[in-house]
């Protein structure tokens, strides 16, 4: 136990000085890079702008925002990472930090959490259950940011024909297309939340003097959908060239419930395949010890002579 301990300790005075050695060199390379630009006096070199959404009230010098600056660049400024983010619902300015922070946190402290418990071991096992609790730790982040990415443009696909739907019905009311979008945001907060929220998006960004097709392609960018991305491109195809946007937003509608159709169609198809697995390990073995457990019980005892 007295060695276990002080491996256990090593460990987590390494994993310290590792963590602590990329801070220190990733904010000595971001002074340096700020420098040179001060230096050269550039008054449009700005960093690449995310599409995070940012604070309302002071955010360059809140505590998320200098966590931001200072936490590595690998897992907090990637640009791939922050699309995630957004994607996933996560669109706040302080997000890639607190997902670098959660990283780091569950690559670390899974290990220094589950060696203890599991201490009675030899030191072979003990340092097994560490790796794997580190494999863990490394993987569980990442699949919970791809699976919430996942389940988020899962919803917003289904709830888009719906909110086509009474697009259609207020435009072909008169009402203009922004109204129409800030009136379906309104109705639809309670059962699709995820869709009114990003249209009160597009709304206040139009209202903002932002241009409807900017707006429109934010909204593309933050959700990930593809019918988005199809619907976004026929809309501001209709505007550019006069047609009705009633028309499209129909059609769109039409080609959205259609193609959901199939897809439950498709699911319905592929489910005794998928159920195969599960009855050949779980359901067919309990089968064969109720139907032939009697048979094999009397056969052995036939030829043990009993």
């Amino acid at each position: 136990m007295p060695l276990l301990l002080i491996i256990l300790i090593w460990v987590g005075i390494g994993a310290v000085a590792l963590a602590t050695f990329l801070w220190l060199r990733e904010h000595s390379r971001q002074g340096i890079v700020e420098r040179a630009i001060s230096g050269q006096g550039a008054v449009g070199a700005r960093p690449p702008s995310r599409i995070l959404r940012p604070s309302a009230t002071a955010a360059r010098s809140s505590f998320g925002e200098r966590l931001l600056r200072h936490a590595p660049s690998v897992w907090s400024q990637s640009r791939s990472i922050q699309q995630q983010l957004v994607h996933a619902g996560y669109d706040n300015s302080s997000a890639p930090a607190v997902y670098a922070v959660a990283r780091v946190a569950s690559l670390v402290g899974l290990p220094l959490l589950m060696v203890p418990l599991f201490a009675g071991g030899t030191l072979l096992q003990t340092f097994v259950i560490g790796a794997s609790a580190a494999l863990v730790g490394l993987i569980l982040p990442v699949g919970y940011l791809i699976r919430a990415e996942r389940i988020r443009e899962d919803k917003i696909r289904r709830s888009l024909p719906d909110a086509l739907d009474l697009l259609v019905v207020c435009v072909e009311a008169g009402i203009s297309l922004d109204a129409a979008v800030l009136r379906v945001a309104k109705e639809m907060v309670y059962v699709h939340p995820e869709l009114s929220r990003e249209l009160l998006i597009v709304n206040r960004k139009t209202n903002a003097g932002v241009t409807r097709e900017q707006a429109l392609r934010g909204l593309w960018d933050r959700t990930g959908v593809q019918e988005i991305r199809t619907l976004v491109s026929s809309l501001i195809q209709s505007e550019k060239w006069g047609t009705s946007s009633s028309r499209v937003l129909r059609i769109s509608a039409e080609t959205l419930r259609r193609k959901r159709r199939h897809n439950a169609e498709k699911k319905a198809a592929t489910a005794p395949i998928k159920m195969l697995i599960p009855m050949a390990l779980l359901i067919f073995p309990a089968l064969f010890v109720v139907i032939l457990g009697p048979a094999v019980q009397k056969i052995f005892e036939a030829f043990s002579g009993k």
